[in-house]
């Protein structure tokens, strides 16, 4: 029977009523820190760390850092405690930050548009060299990063880095991150745009700026007026593409909300046209939306790809408009789709100047400060004073005349840097792995050369573009939902039921062309001794059943799970 006034329901038990306190968004007035990692941002902001490293944990050592300093705000300075040695895998995420922490570092440096002068790249390699134990890894975001740094040595890094034009300011923490580029910024022939200047003016309002220092989480962001989509505009905070407009010329397309990890989403497009002069200010726009709205209450909703999909696209840059620029945008119209697959510039190129760009692949991005100086040396021998990194852990030296193409290439493929690389060699990506970060489950790098060289060894033949892309943990710093094999690292049983390095499959994912997620096959998982023979089997299947012209992405989604397996 139906309660009524005369006839109540049963009581039943009353439940306890919490108030929800929003998602901590400052822009409705949620101030009030609602988790350790905005509690030690209000208490004092990062920036203010490097004072306490140059003055008191640089002589006092590393037993004197404050715990919130070294779990926290040194990331504002690009400074990360590294793993300590020796932890497998079965330790992640079991044991105390304390207790995984090493009394070493890893330090980034940012280098924005992945611009270096050949002076510039010889100073990170002596740096390596004489601070970090030779290490010094090319990341999928042009930087480069050390491990093995000593506290009582940051402060003697920081000057030699900016002695010449090199920092780590925000190179992480809930900051703005380095901002991509395209690597062949106003030389490449084909270039729609150069977003250099933006760049440079971004980085001039923005880096090191207390408005924009305490973020709810970090901020990823691009500038490309490259037709080939050179910089992963789809994984990007905001991200700014080249295109031509059918009145105004050439300027930019804006992107928001992408990114991956545990919960990945594209970025979505605005649907505005702006100007080269423009860029600085919606970048400032949409970094202050973020600032002022994204989600701080709980950590893994702290991205900006989060807000964009609760609002859409419409919402946001009526926001945008509104309450941040003060002024409508222009309507515009979408990137044409990239004429191919590679986007990295490996090669030998032509400039539109009439000189050369010779781009070349590194191992997995991993690479060591003795030949980091090699190179420096190489390209001045050749007469180029100026290089770049690429978002996809490569190098490129510019300027290079005619007569000396030949030279300059036989001199880095004598340090095993190739510039006509085999599939496998170029569409190999890693990141660090277990070797030096706590987040990491199973070893990548080494894994990921060894597998270069099984793959190039039983299928020399195979010459489609193909990526394969290894990540230690399932934050996806190796962008493993967009490879064509993405390599998510887990620990997995083998035949014998022990539990041991492995990785779960993800298959067909792509950016530029028909950008989108990989698929996993229910219950594929690989062990890592059991991988190069998967690879080499898939690989073997998707060369006997594709159709004429099919890129692997497109016959995965098709294949049966048999054909998977």
């Amino acid at each position: 029977m139906a309660a009524t006034p005369e006839n109540p329901a049963p009581a039943t038990p009353r439940r306890k009523v919490s108030r929800h306190r929003g998602e901590g968004q400052w822009a409705v007035g949620h101030f009030t820190p609602l988790n350790g990692n905005e509690q030690f941002k209000k208490d004092d902001d990062g920036l203010n760390v490097r004072t306490r490293i140059e003055t008191v944990y640089s002589k006092r050592g590393f037993d004197s850092i404050d715990p919130n300093d070294l779990r926290g705000r040194m990331r504002w300075w690009g400074l990360y405690t590294q793993r300590k040695q020796g932890l497998d895998g079965t330790k992640t995420g079991v044991l105390e930050p304390e207790e995984l922490d090493d009394e070493f570092f890893m330090l980034r440096v940012r280098i924005d548009g992945g611009r270096l002068t050949t002076e510039q790249l010889r100073v990170i390699g002596e740096i390596s060299q004489e601070f970090a134990r030779g290490t010094a890894d090319i990341t999928d975001r042009q930087n480069v990063q050390y491990h093995w740094i000593r506290i009582e040595d940051v402060p003697e890094i920081w000057n030699r880095l900016e002695a010449v034009g090199l920092s780590t300011t925000e190179a992480c923490g809930d900051t703005p991150r380095v901002i991509l580029g395209s690597p062949v910024a106003g030389i490449a022939e084909d270039e729609i745009i150069d977003g250099t200047p933006a760049i440079d003016e971004i980085y001039r309002r923005i880096v090191g700026n207390k408005d924009f220092s305490n973020l709810p989480r970090k901020f990823k962001s691009a500038v490309s007026g490259s037709p080939l989509l050179d910089v992963a505009h789809e994984i990007n905070d905001i991200a700014f593409v080249g295109v031509h407009h059918p009145e105004h010329g050439p300027g930019f397309d804006v992107w928001v909300g992408g990114g991956l990890s545990t919960n990945p989403k594209l970025g979505v497009r605005l649907g505005t046209w702006v100007s080269l002069d423009e860029v600085p200010d919606v970048y400032e726009g949409v970094i202050s939306i973020f600032r002022d709205y994204g989600y701080r209450r709980l950590r893994n909703r702290a991205r900006l790809k989060f807000l964009v999909a609760d609002w859409g696209p419409e919402k946001f840059r009526q926001v945008l408009e509104d309450e941040y620029l003060k002024r409508e945008l222009t309507d515009g119209p979408a990137p044409a789709q990239p004429a191919g697959q590679w986007r990295d510039h490996v090669g030998v190129h032509k400039q539109k100047d009439g000189r050369f760009y010779v781009g070349f692949a590194p191992r997995v991005g991993r690479v060591d400060g003795a030949t980091l100086t090699k190179i420096a040396e190489i390209a001045e021998a050749h007469g180029s004073g100026r290089l770049r990194t690429t978002a996809e852990q490569k190098m490129i030296v510019l300027d290079i005349e005619e007569a000396q193409v030949e030279s300059i290439v036989s001199a880095l493929e004598a340090l095993d840097l190739r510039v006509t690389p085999s599939p496998f060699r170029r569409g190999t990506m890693a990141c660090t792995g277990i070797e030096f970060c706590k987040l990491a489950i199973v070893e990548t790098k080494a894994r990921g050369a060894s597998l270069i060289d099984e793959l190039e060894r039983r299928i020399p033949e195979f010459d489609e573009p193909i990526t394969i892309n290894i990540n230690g943990c399932p934050n996806a710093c190796a962008r493993i939902q967009v490879a064509d094999i993405g390599l998510k690292g887990q620990l997995v049983l083998d035949d014998d039921g022990n539990r041991v390095e492995g990785y779960q499959v993800h298959l067909g994912g792509a950016l530029g062309l028909e950008a989108g997620f990989g698929r996993k096959v229910r219950g594929l998982k690989v062990t890592a001794a059991e991988l190069p023979d998967y690879v080499e089997r898939v690989l073997t299947r998707f060369q006997e059943q594709r159709e004429d012209g099919e890129r692997f992405a497109t016959w995965a989604a098709r294949a049966s799970e048999e054909a998977l397996s």
